[in-house]
Parts: structure tokens; C-alpha cells; sequence
């Protein structure tokens, strides 16, 4: 039986190593760690990776549900698949596990809080972005790729792959900035 922790935060300017701290604490041999949004599963790698490991009798370990995903439905399809596994899922804060039905309970209510909570954090973020376009600050995010030089390089006849690597970016912007998009 191993205990397996997963440490995850959101950005890569928060820092991970109180969650990966705790973890180590609690008895996890393994720590996979990442730094990506929870609101969905696409794109958590280490995830995956701990999923993948798990054998029957282990523990999966998160420091709070909110790690482990923002969505209830992503939430009770992972604990669902560790239990297939023959695998239990446990959250240090607040204490609970699904070695037992009432942890089944718990989880499912922490899952739900969770979503809300991420719900409530893109309201303000929304009204945060509103307020400040009414006041002029707010000019939206800096453009990623520099679409002139894209429109310069077609202009001169350069193709699209050679566009894509002069200016850093994919084909598929090249071609998406081509078609007006």
C-alpha cells in the first residue's frame, strides 16, 4: 500500500511547496505536483500520472479538495475511478476519506463548495475587469503575437510556416490572422 500525494495550485507564481510539505508529512513516498487551473482535468499531466499509478490498497492524498478539481462531476469521476482501482481518496483539510460512506458524503458536499467557490471567483474577476474598463484602466490582456508583422511577411510572399517561426507563434495563428480572425 503506498500513499501517493498530488500537490497542484493554479498559477505558476503560487508556490507549491507547503502543499508538497504536508504531504510529505502525512507519509506520501510520492509527491507529482503541478501548477495549472482545476477547473477541468485537460492538461493536468501529473494527474494523470498519479492516476496511472495507483494500485489496489493506495491512498491517494490532496492537502485540500479544491486540489484535487473545481468541478464536483470532475471531483466524484476521480474518487470514482481511484475506488475502481481499489484505491481511496483522502483530503487532509478538512480531514476526510472514502474509506468510509460518511467520507462519500463529505466529498461530495466539499466538491460542490469548491465549484461555488470558483463560480464566485470569476463573478468578482468579471466585476473586477467591468469596474476597471469604466474607469479606463482596464485595456485587456497584450496582444500574444504581432499581427502587422504576420500581415507584412504574407504581403512580401513569405509562406506560412516560415511566418509562424520568424514571429514565434503556430501555422494555425499565421492562418487565423490571415483570415481576419
Amino acid at each position: 500500500m503506498a500513499r501517493i500525494g498530488y500537490a497542484r495550485v493554479s498559477t505558476t507564481d503560487q508556490d507549491l511547496e507547503t502543499q508538497i510539505f504536508k504531504l510529505r508529512t502525512e507519509g506520501c513516498e510520492v509527491v507529482r505536483s503541478e501548477k495549472v487551473s482545476g477547473a477541468s482535468r485537460e492538461g493536468r499531466s501529473e494527474l494523470a500520472t498519479v492516476l496511472d499509478f495507483l494500485r489496489p490498497g493506495d491512498e491517494l492524498m490532496v492537502t485540500r479538495l479544491d486540489r484535487l478539481g473545481r468541478s464536483t462531476r470532475d471531483v466524484l469521476n476521480l474518487v470514482h475511478e481511484c475506488e475502481q482501482k481499489g484505491a481511496v481518496v483522502t483530503v487532509l483539510d478538512p480531514h476526510v476519506s472514502t474509506r468510509g460512506e460518511m467520507g462519500h458524503l463529505v466529498l461530495t458536499v466539499l466538491g460542490m463548495v469548491a465549484q461555488m467557490e470558483r463560480r464566485f471567483i470569476k463573478e468578482r474577476q468579471r466585476e473586477g475587469i467591468e469596474k476597471a474598463k469604466a474607469n479606463g484602466i482596464y485595456r485587456g490582456a497584450k496582444p500574444r503575437i504581432d499581427r502587422a508583422a504576420i500581415l507584412d511577411l504574407h504581403a512580401k510572399g513569405t509562406r506560412a510556416t516560415a511566418i509562424a517561426k520568424e514571429v514565434g507563434c503556430s501555422r494555425m495563428q499565421v492562418y487565423r490572422v490571415l483570415n481576419g480572425k
